[in-house]
């Protein structure tokens, strides 16, 4: 595999796991409910989940910074605090839209 394809890969990797963890926020379905559907209907089911995607982000983020590929322009700054500080705590999953709904908003502002 060539380098650029490499970096192509990882780069597609990460984006992928931060999708999924982004799902787990939003509390919409992700293949993990796939894999266990019979425990959708418990609650602890929901924080589970987010541990699952939250670790698979950090592990493939780990892999890429082995690989050297930059995996932080996939991210606004304060998300990739977040996973650079590799805890899962009520502040990630509060604040992890706060500075691309402000974004959002801000330019919404200037049309």
């Amino acid at each position: 595999m060539e380098e650029k394809e490499f970096r192509t890969y990882f780069e597609e990797r990460v984006s992928e796991a931060k999708v999924q963890f982004e799902r787990t926020v939003d509390c919409k379905h992700t293949e993990f409910d796939d894999l266990y559907p019979y425990m959708t209907e418990q609650p602890q089911f929901f924080w589970y989940k987010r541990y699952v995607a939250w670790q698979e982000l950090l592990t493939v983020v780990k892999i890429a910074e082995d690989m050297d590929v930059n995996w932080r322009t996939l991210f606004l700054d304060k998300q990739a605090s977040f996973v650079e500080g590799r805890v899962l705590d009520a502040k990630v999953l509060d604040d992890w839209y706060e500075e691309q709904e402000k974004l959002e908003t801000e330019s919404s502002k200037n049309e």
